[in-house]
């Protein structure tokens, strides 16, 4: 089956912006740009929109194929905090074909047995049964031995290892981060070093071992100095950040929010402004959605015993694209940290519309209008600190691999 896209305004993070066509046979890009469409081809005429590759959403903790669709993402990395964990093959296997056939999900193993942060998990049996990179999950692993052990043992697996960025010693039992807001509201808070400590030790231990690691979410200045001098060094370190941290601080939970209690939490004001710095330099390489849908039961509780996390996923391009109007980075970067980067941190050959790729693609209109409705939100749960945001920016259709996904 052809089909040829036709009068598009295409954003390919590597070819940039272009007007044209995309031809796309059976499962893959055939063409790009001026072709002759064949004459057994549907003819899909965008008027104008544009076509960009779909979403792949690195470190999600739940398959939300309804929220997926939304968004524009076609491919998620599922982090290992399911139940059960994602520490066996078999388990690894079933997470794999959860999303079919909407969603490429693409699992991460948990790198330690039960995420417990002890014993190491079955890495290369895991990753044979299609996890595409091993991740400690939502807490931190306190042991530098075990972390180490870790890293080596991915690296001689060609695993990427994605880690969270708290020293426990610090961040464990808080809900915020130290500072006004935290005194305020009598919140029990880790001080922002909490990551720096977790990123500098780490990156000690992946230099050492000349392994591949992405921290999901960096989310301070010092962190981002300790990522930015790694890369000089020629670490092989990504990191990646959520739009919540990119647009909110954590005055968002003066009101003892909880759809704003996330895991790391919000930053302060200068913190954000790093961020963004970060986003424009370079130093992010991915924005993921953190989708982690949450119902009542779990936010509607005080504050402290609330549980993180946010609904992220469909409104992780509109957010996003806030970033393009603002002049922070160009269209086509934008569409590198959502789609290329993390598709490359998995290991996966997607991302771009180069001819040979995979067709995982959306058609966008970048300026259409809309406002982010808790109640409206077709996740699981509308768990978003945005409700009532306007924004701009809608996916009108969503193909993976050359199929519409309905």
């Amino acid at each position: 089956m052809k089909t040829a896209f036709l009068n598009a305004r295409l954003v390919c993070p590597k070819g940039g912006v272009s007007t044209g066509g995309l031809l796309v046979d059976g499962e893959t890009i055939a063409a790009v740009g001026g072709f002759d469409v064949p004459s057994d081809a549907e003819r899909i005429d965008l008027q104008g929109k544009t076509l960009a590759p779909a979403l792949v959403d690195l470190g999600v903790f739940a398959v939300d194929k309804a929220a997926c669709r939304a968004g524009g993402i076609a491919r998620v990395g599922l982090m290992p905090d399911q139940s059960p964990v994602l520490d066996d093959p078999g388990i690894v296997r079933r997470a794999a074909l959860s999303g079919k056939p909407q969603l490429w999900v693409h699992p991460m193993a948990a790198a330690t047995r039960g995420l417990a942060g002890e014993d190491l998990g079955e890495m290369a049996i895991n990753a044979s049964a299609g996890a595409r990179a091993v991740a400690t999950g939502r807490r931190w692993i306190d042991s530098s031995g075990t972390m180490r052990k870790l890293l080596a043992y991915a690296h001689d697996c060609g695993l990427t290892v994605v880690a969270h960025a708290e020293d426990g010693g610090l961040a464990d039992g808080t809900v915020a981060t130290a500072g006004e807001t935290a005194t305020r509201l009598g919140l029990p808070a880790a001080p922002a070093i909490a990551e720096a400590l977790a990123i500098a030790r780490d990156l000690a231990l992946a230099e050492e071992t000349q392994a591949r690691i992405h921290f999901r979410q960096v989310t301070t200045a010092a962190g981002f100095d300790l990522i930015r001098a790694a890369k000089r060094r020629g670490v092989a370190v990504t990191c990646g950040i959520t739009p919540a941290h990119l647009l909110l601080s954590d005055i968002a939970v003066s009101d003892f929010r909880t759809f704003a209690r996330l895991s790391p939490p919000l930053r302060d004001e200068s913190d954000r402004q790093a961020a963004l710095a970060a986003v424009k330099d370079g130093t992010v390489d991915v924005i993921g959605s953190g989708h982690d849908p949450r119902g009542p039961e779990a936010k509607r509780l005080p504050f402290a015993d609330a549980e993180p996390g946010m609904s992220g996923a469909e409104t992780l391009l509109a957010l996003s694209l806030g970033l393009v109007r603002d002049e922070v980075l160009p269209i086509e970067r934008l569409f590198a940290l959502l789609a290329a980067n993390p598709a490359r941190v998995l290991g996966l050959d997607t991302g771009t519309l180069e001819a040979g790729k995979p067709a995982d693609l959306i058609v966008l209109d970048p300026d259409a209008p809309w406002v982010i409705r808790e109640t409206a939100m077709q996740a699981r749960a509308g768990n978003t600190p945005f409700d009532g945001l306007p924004v701009q920016g809608k996916v009108l259709r969503l193909f993976k691999g050359g199929t519409p996904v309905d």
